[in-house]
């Protein structure tokens, strides 16, 4: 399926709904991880903070929206602090769990601790705490990605690993789609 209508630059509601759910995932993991000490919250802050380097230096450098505002604004921000890459890089770049299991992590580690953390002392704001970051780990991101982001990608037209990872059965324009099924 070549979906011809994609964002050269996506809408500001879409920017402010996954920018709003990143943020509010971010937030909600150092309050949990600030519950088990200070220190465990600077360090999960610091774990997103290198993810999310790495994402713009690997990834976003050589996608389609560099310069650009994607769905998640990274093509701008990447833009700020990093020179343009090789789109192929992006193409041929192959998703897989053990490569995205640091980005799980992110969610997994507060809700783990939260979790521990209840069961020495309960508390009903860590547990609704808890559930806004598995709601929008799953819920929240998937409606992002599936009916804002992903579906007026042009990224995924010339060729998105993740739509091959995560839709394998679907067929995609795009080489790199291609390849990594």
């Amino acid at each position: 399926m070549n979906n011809s209508v994609y964002y050269e630059n996506y809408p500001a509601s879409t920017l402010v709904l996954s920018v709003g759910t990143t943020l509010a995932l971010y937030a909600s993991g150092i309050i949990v991880m600030r519950k088990a000490g200070w220190i465990w919250s600077l360090l999960y802050f610091a774990y997103i903070l290198v993810l999310e380097i790495k994402l713009l230096r690997s990834s976003c450098r050589n996608c389609f929206y560099y310069g650009k505002i994607c769905a998640f604004v990274r093509g701008k921000l990447c833009s700020l602090f990093f020179k343009p890459g090789n789109p192929q890089n992006f193409t041929e770049n192959k998703v897989t769990w053990v490569k995205i299991l640091p980005d799980l992590l992110v969610s997994l580690v507060p809700v783990l601790t939260g979790i521990l953390l209840i069961l020495i002392d309960f508390d009903w704001i860590l547990l609704a705490i808890i559930l806004l970051i598995l709601f929008l780990t799953t819920a929240g991101n998937g409606y992002i990605r599936g009916r804002l982001a992903c579906r007026y990608c042009k990224q995924k037209e010339i060729g998105c690993p993740a739509m091959g990872f995560f839709s394998p059965n679907k067929t995609q324009a795009g080489k790199g789609f291609a390849n990594s099924v």
